[in-house]
C-alpha cells in the first residue's frame, strides 16, 4: 500500500520535533543568525526534554479535568431536569475566557503559591468553554429517530446516555477537546512566569536577554507539538465519525 503525502509530512514533522528536543545543538547553525553577537545560540539552562514533558503533562492534566467537568455539565443541562441551568452554566464556563490567563495566574499565586498549581487553574478555566459548547451542541442535536429507536429497545436513561448519546456525540465533543488542547499548549508557556516547568522558560529567557534564537527555538517546539497533536485528534475524530472515509 503506497504511503500518502500526509503520512510522510507527519513523520517528517515528528522527526524534526524529536531532533529539536533531543539534539538541539545540531540546529545551532540554523538559529545562530538570530542570536546576539557573542551570546548563546541554543538554550542549555535546562533539558528541553524535561521542559517538553512538563509542558505536555500540564496541558494533559488540565485538558482532562476540563473535559470531565465540561462534559458532565453538558449532560446535566441537556436533561429535562437541568435545562433551567443552561444560562448559568454558559456564564460559568465563560469565566475562563473572560479573564486573561495572566490575570488568573496573578489571582491564583497568593492562594496556591508558585509552580504548577496556578498554571493548571488557568489552563483548566481556559479549556472549559470550547468543550462545554461542543458537548452541549452534540447532545442537543442527536437524531430524534435514533433516540426513539433506543427507547423502543427498552433502554433506560443511563443506558441511552452511555450506549447511544455519548458515542454519537463523541466526534463533536472531540473537536472541542482538540481546540482546548491546542489553546492550552500555547497558553501553558506563560506558566513559566510563575515558576512552572514549561517550554515558556526558553521563550521568556529569550525575551529577557533579547535573544531571538531562544524565542524561535521555544516557539518552534511548541508550534510543532500543537500541529502534531491537533492532527492526531483530527484523525481520531474522523475515525469516530460514522460514514466518513478513513484518514490517509
Amino acid at each position: 500500500m503506497p504511503v500518502s503525502y500526509g503520512t510522510l509530512l507527519r513523520a517528517g514533522l515528528a522527526l524534526l520535533l524529536l531532533a529539536l528536543v533531543l539534539w538541539p545543538q545540531g540546529f545551532a547553525p540554523v538559529f545562530a543568525p538570530f542570536a546576539p553577537e557573542g551570546g548563546p545560540v541554543i538554550y542549555t539552562r535546562a533539558s528541553l526534554l524535561s521542559l517538553s514533558l512538563g509542558h505536555l503533562g500540564l496541558v494533559a492534566v488540565a485538558t482532562l479535568a476540563s473535559t470531565v467537568v465540561a462534559v458532565l455539565l453538558a449532560i446535566l443541562v441537556t436533561r429535562p431536569a437541568g435545562a433551567a441551568f443552561r444560562p448559568l452554566s454558559r456564564t460559568l464556563t465563560n469565566v475562563g475566557q473572560t479573564f486573561p490567563p495572566v490575570a488568573v495566574l496573578a489571582l491564583a499565586v497568593p492562594v496556591l503559591g508558585f509552580g504548577t498549581g496556578p498554571t493548571l487553574v488557568a489552563l483548566f478555566l481556559y479549556g472549559l468553554l470550547p468543550i462545554f459548547e461542543n458537548a452541549m451542541t452534540a447532545l442537543s442535536t442527536l437524531p430524534p429517530r435514533t433516540m426513539e429507536a433506543a427507547r423502543g429497545m427498552g433502554l433506560n436513561r443511563w443506558q441511552q446516555l452511555w450506549q447511544v448519546e455519548l458515542p454519537l456525540a463523541a466526534p463533536v465533543m472531540l473537536a472541542g477537546i482538540r481546540l482546548s488542547a491546542v489553546i492550552g499548549l500555547g497558553t501553558a508557556t506563560i506558566g513559566s512566569t510563575v515558576a512552572a516547568r514549561t517550554l515558556g522558560e526558553v521563550i521568556i529567557a529569550g525575551l529577557l536577554t533579547s535573544n531571538t534564537a531562544f524565542v524561535l527555538q521555544g516557539g518552534l517546539i511548541v508550534g510543532l507539538f500543537a500541529v502534531l497533536i491537533y492532527d492526531a485528534l483530527v484523525q481520531l475524530e474522523r475515525r469516530l465519525t460514522p460514514g466518513r472515509p478513513r484518514p490517509a
